[in-house]
């Protein structure tokens, strides 16, 4: 089962920061991120979403290949590529992985004021004690999480500002 994780930042490249830290912890095994996303909010209160995965890329890449494939059967292989690359962006735009992009812009609507940003995680599993620990002192306030209360204390007393760091 996963956690859904919404963490609040004063800007977009302190969360940033974060997303590439918990990025790295996933090369070392110590947690499996099924989605992470930067949500921020401009001085219009417009909510843009910053997706780690992008599937219109994926989609368009993998048209292609299919195309071009499908292609050389009808010795048409650049207008195959054209077709499954079109055809794959398309359907790319409009599949959504992860976290729900409404529900996403629903609670960053309400939790972020422009200028700040968010990020949003789903936890597919982590090592809890080693995760927070890389975490510790990085600054933020945890708006939501689906964690037990327990580890969503431990999560807030990690975030929380080192005394005597700078900010």
């Amino acid at each position: 089962m996963s956690d859904l994780v919404f963490i609040a930042f004063d800007s977009e490249a302190k969360a940033e920061e974060v997303r590439t830290k918990i990025l790295d912890m996933q090369k070392e095994y110590l947690i499996d991120i099924g989605d992470a996303v930067i949500a921020t909010r401009d001085a219009n209160g417009r909510i843009k979403l910053n997706q780690w995965f992008h599937t219109t890329t994926t989609g368009a890449l993998s048209g292609a290949f299919w195309g071009m494939l499908i292609g050389w059967i009808f010795l048409m292989p650049f207008i195959g590529a054209a077709v499954g690359m079109a055809s794959g962006a398309i359907g790319g735009a409009f599949t959504d992985v992860g976290i729900n992009d409404n529900q996403m812009r629903q609670q960053a609507q309400a939790a972020l004021t422009p200028g700040k940003a968010g990020l949003f995680l789903l936890i597919r599993k982590m090592t809890t004690d080693k995760v927070l620990a890389d975490l510790k002192g990085v600054g933020g306030t945890v708006v939501r999480t689906s964690f037990d209360h327990a580890k969503e204390d431990e999560l807030r007393a990690a975030l929380a500002p080192v005394a005597g760091a700078p900010a």
